[in-house]
């Protein structure tokens, strides 16, 4: 038997003003989340991008073609109702951060972390006044407490949306500094996606590619290029 599908009802999708923000309508009708939320978005881009996506649907509907409505429905039911939480979970990468836990061989490894990393836990230390400690190994090391608060008080500061984006651009790579650094501007998701690989990079270079491993690792990238674009188009 054929797994069952949604299909399209819908001839057109639409955007309008809802209170402080903007929903997607079909054929007039306001578009609602799973659970039967109102799907109310920040800004008119980012209801517009939703829309596209809607539109592009043909005659079955494929919600893993629609990675800015899924990001909107989980700000929406799963961000919103435990924002703390979530900044809770985000803010504790910073105590474990990737970029703080280095290669103790070989050589070149050590080196090309340094050189890439270095700077990142230097920008955080300036701009986000959260100096970041790193050793070699995987031995736990203590942050300061006062950084690690300071990286938390970043992640309180956003808006839903922006806590949904940032899940993403942390989780994925296991950094907290290269998720802030891309919401600041300081990096690209691509570039963070890249920095976060160094070590599986350098173990292809030496040993040949896993095509298993690169599939996935093209996933992630695709992930946090959604959550970059979902930060953007959230922004008023």
């Amino acid at each position: 038997m054929a797994e069952w599908a949604a299909k399209r009802f819908w001839k057109a999708a639409g955007v309008r003003p809802e209170g402080d923000g903007w929903t997607v309508v079909l054929d007039d009708k306001p578009l609602r989340t799973p659970g039967k939320h109102p799907l109310i978005v920040p800004t008119e881009r980012l209801a517009r991008a939703i829309a596209a996506e809607w539109d592009a649907q043909e005659a079955v509907i494929r919600p893993e073609t629609m990675p800015l409505t899924r990001a909107a429905n989980s700000a929406i039911e799963k961000v919103a109702p435990q924002f703390d939480a979530v900044a809770d979970m985000l803010g504790a990468y910073g105590g474990s951060d990737l970029l703080s836990y280095r290669a103790d061989a070989p050589a070149g490894l050590i080196a090309r972390q340094a050189e890439h990393w270095d700077p990142l836990l230097d920008w955080a230390g300036k701009s986000l006044e959260a100096p970041l400690k790193y050793t070699q190994g995987i031995i736990h090391i203590a942050q300061d407490e006062a950084a690690l608060r300071n990286l938390r008080d970043e992640l309180g500061a956003l808006d839903v949306f922006g806590l949904t984006a940032i899940h993403d651009l942390v989780t994925l790579p296991g950094s907290l500094v290269l998720g802030l650094a891309v919401l600041k501007g300081r990096l690209t998701a691509a570039e963070a996606h890249a920095l976060a690989r160094i070590d599986e990079e350098f173990q292809a270079e030496q040993w040949g590619r896993d095509e298993e491993a690169d599939a996935s690792a093209l996933g992630r990238l695709e992930a946090m290029k959604v959550a970059e674009q979902l930060w953007h188009l959230s922004r008023p």
